[in-house]
C-alpha cells in the first residue's frame, strides 16, 4: 500500500497519545464505595462501556488520519464489457494420445479450467473447427450453458484454422459478417478476444494469415495455442501431421496476441487458466480513502451506542 500524502500519517503520533492516556486512566481503581460486592461489580460496568467507547473513538480517529493521507492500493477487478471466443480443433489428430485420455478431452478440461478462472461478468463463446467451422455458442455470461455445450465437441476430418478463426471473430460483440462484402465493425464494438486451439496444420478453407489480418482489422487480438508435437517421433500415438506452430506464432504477432506451446494435459490446462486470468481481471491502483471513511463512520457509531449502554446501566 502507497500514500499519497504520507505527512498526513504524522497525524496517528496523536491518535497513540491518546490511546497511552486511555490506557492509563483505565487502570486506575475504581473507587468502591458500594455497600454490597454485587454493587461493586455493577459499578464497573459504566467504567468499561466507557474504555470501549473511547477505543473506538479512537479508531475512529485513526481510520480518518490514514484516509486524509490518502491510501492507495492494488485491487484486483473484473475487465469491463470483455468477451472472450474459444476455438478449438476438432479434426481427426485430435484423437491422438499423446495427452490423455486423448487431446480433444485434454483440450476439453483445460476448457473447464478457463471457464471457473473467468470473471463473472466476461462473456465467452465457442467455436469447433475441423474441415469447417461452426459457433456452438455465442458469447455469453452464463458460463454453466458454455460448459455444457463442451460436451457437444466431435471429431471431424481436415482442419480449417482460417475458417476457425473466421467464425470466432464473427461472434465476438461489434463485429457483423456479411456474405460477400467481408466484415463490419461497429464504432463502439468493446475489446475483442479469440483463443484458438489447434494441434495441426490448416489443410482446407481460408487461409489462417488472411483470416489474422481480418482479425486485426476488427480490434481483435488472437491467442494461440499449439499442442502436439512439431516434429512427431511416436507414430503409435499421434494422428495426422505435424503441428504447424509457425502459422500459429504468426496469427498471434500479427494480431498482437501470443503463441503458447503445451505437451500434455496439466500444462495445456495451466496455459488456460493463465490466459483466463490475463483476460478477465486487471490489477488496477485504487485510492482507498472512501474505504477508511467508511471504516472511521462505523467505529464512531459503535463508539457512541457503547457511550450511550454505560449510562443505561445503573
Amino acid at each position: 500500500m502507497e500514500f499519497l500524502w504520507p505527512a498526513a500519517l504524522w497525524g496517528l503520533a496523536l491518535v497513540a497519545g491518546l490511546a497511552a492516556g486511555v490506557v492509563w486512566l483505565s487502570r486506575r481503581p475504581v473507587p468502591r464505595t458500594w455497600k454490597y460486592p454485587w454493587a461493586a461489580e455493577l459499578g464497573n460496568l459504566p467504567h468499561r462501556q466507557n474504555r470501549l467507547a473511547s477505543l473506538l473513538y479512537l479508531g475512529a480517529l485513526a481510520a480518518v488520519v490514514v484516509g486524509a493521507a490518502r491510501p492507495v492500493a492494488a485491487v484486483r477487478l473484473p475487465v469491463r464489457g470483455a468477451a472472450v471466443v474459444l476455438s478449438i480443433d476438432v479434426s481427426g489428430s485430435m484423437r491422438s494420445q499423446d495427452m490423455l485420455p486423448n487431446r480433444l478431452e485434454a483440450a476439453k478440461e483445460a476448457a473447464r479450467a478457463f471457464l471457473r478462472g473467468l470473471s463473472p461478468r466476461t462473456s465467452v463463446g465457442l467455436v469447433a473447427f475441423a474441415g469447417t467451422a461452426e459457433l456452438l455458442h455465442p458469447p455469453t455470461r452464463d458460463h454453466a450453458r458454455v460448459l455444457r455445450t463442451l460436451e457437444d465437441l466431435s471429431f471431424r476430418p481436415r482442419t480449417a484454422i482460417g475458417d476457425g478463426l473466421l467464425e470466432a471473430v464473427a461472434a465476438l460483440p461489434g463485429r457483423v459478417r456479411r456474405p460477400g462484402s467481408g466484415f463490419q465493425l461497429d464504432a463502439s464494438a468493446p475489446p475483442g478476444t479469440v483463443v484458438l486451439l489447434s494441434d495441426g496444420r490448416s489443410n482446407t478453407g481460408v487461409d489462417p494469415l488472411e483470416a489474422a489480418e481480418v482479425a486485426r482489422q476488427q480490434r481483435v487480438v488472437v491467442y494461440t495455442v499449439g499442442i502436439g508435437d512439431p516434429a512427431p517421433r511416436d507414430p503409435v500415438w499421434t494422428i495426422g501431421g505435424p503441428l504447424d506452430e509457425e502459422t500459429l506464432k504468426e496469427i498471434a504477432r500479427r494480431t498482437g496476441g501470443e503463441y503458447f506451446h503445451a505437451t500434455d494435459s496439466a500444462g495445456l490446462s495451466q496455459v488456460y487458466r493463465q490466459l483466463a486470468y490475463r483476460l478477465s481481471w486487471q490489477t488496477r491502483r485504487e485510492e482507498l480513502s472512501g474505504l477508511a471513511a467508511l471504516v472511521a463512520a462505523v467505529a464512531l457509531v459503535a463508539s457512541w451506542w457503547a457511550g450511550s449502554q454505560a449510562y443505561r446501566v445503573l
